[in-house]
């Protein structure tokens, strides 16, 4: 155990000279300075200490001055000194309250980028729609809807085979694909290509993007999945806002009603469709991978709209291309890789997990 030194000299000089880092007992070692505190007790005190070595200075009192000095000195180092044990305390709680404020922002970052994640498919396939609506009059309502899924399908599969992600194997799993791809691919984009024909983008997109109120109905009666009286509510809204649409549109004259003349009917066929897909794609995800999955039901589903556009004539198959430019390979590109590939990939995917 060690032993106090302490320098006659400059503890005679300085009574609040401070021995570190000299040998000092092991109860008062590891110590490390602070600023002392500027309290009004601890200043009364330093006055009265100097006022008492003054007072045996001047006695010429040398064994009190000499007890004193060592005394204060020692005082002084157990004032202003504080140990590293309460320094790590001190660090301990001041990670305590950062770690929960790192925690909440992490946690809010995650919840924004899954909202977001989830929202992207209907801004995709929003803006898709406008990039349609431009180039379907020059290539034709099947070729475009064609030109959108087959393209889009082999960058899914290409894109999952690069994840090592398994192929679809079996006849079970390529027999419900195929029927994904009849209903979610070929139905879809057919009466999304006729409604776009004989409405606007921004009327069109509403409409499709409506899909969700059927997806939630289906939920609740298949899957048995819980909508509570606000989801329920938000539900009779959306109805509503469909409908004051669609009559609006609906054309009548005085000898005939025509309810396949509008553009809408064509939009709320292609919803109820994509959201027959989208509880499909639970059954399709039993039997193969959910990706996998949507990348070939584009490609199969893509084939029978090849075959319209062929019997519909369309001009991108007899050749008859008029005012051909970089804005419409552009915009076909769009429409396939972000209007298809990233949005339907995304949408299957995260309708594979959690609630539809």
């Amino acid at each position: 155990m060690g032993s106090w030194r302490w320098s006659s000299s400059a503890s005679a000089i300085n009574p609040f000279y401070c021995p570190c880092p000299c040998h000092v007992p092991l109860s008062l070692n590891n110590f490390s300075f602070s600023t002392p505190s500027l309290s009004s007790s601890k200043i009364s005190t330093g006055i009265k200490s100097r006022l008492q070595l003054q007072y045996y200075n001047n006695n010429n009192n040398v064994k009190n001055r000499k007890r004193f000095i060592g005394f204060d000195a020692a005082k002084n180092i157990i004032v202003k000194c504080t140990t590293n044990t309460e320094l790590e305390e001190q660090q301990e709680e001041e990670e305590q309250v950062v770690a929960p404020l790192d925690e909440n922002s992490e946690g809010i970052a995650q919840l924004v980028w899954e909202w977001a994640v989830l929202i992207s498919p209907f801004f995709f396939w929003g803006t898709a729609m406008v990039a349609m609506k431009e180039v379907i009059p020059k290539y034709g309502p099947f070729f475009v809807s064609a030109f959108r899924t087959i393209p889009a399908g082999f960058l899914l599969v290409a894109f999952a085979a690069s994840r090592a992600r398994p192929f679809p194997s079996g006849l079970t799993a390529w027999l419900s694909i195929s029927l994904f791809a009849l209903v979610d691919a070929a139905c879809f984009q057919g009466f999304l290509a006729e409604g776009l024909q004989r409405t606007s983008a921004g009327l069109g997109s509403v409409i499709i993007d409506s899909q969700p109120l059927t997806v939630a109905i289906l939920a609740s009666l298949l899957f048995g999945e819980s909508i509570g009286i606000v989801g329920a509510a938000g539900l009779v809204l959306g109805v509503i806002g469909l409908l004051l649409l669609e009559v609006s549109a609906l054309s009548f004259d005085s000898t005939s009603f025509s309810l396949w003349g509008s553009g809408e009917s064509w939009m709320l066929l292609a919803a109820q469709s994509m959201a027959i897909g989208t509880v499909m794609v639970r059954w399709v995800s039993k039997y193969s991978d959910p990706i996998m999955a949507t990348g070939w039901h584009l490609v199969i589903g893509g084939l029978p709209l090849v075959a319209f556009s062929i019997f519909n004539h369309d001009p991108a198959v007899t050749g008859s291309l008029k005012e051909f430019t970089a804005y419409d390979v552009l915009a076909l590109l769009y429409t396939s890789i972000f209007g298809s590939a990233v949005s339907y990939g995304v949408y299957f995917y995260s309708a594979t997990k959690g609630h539809l």
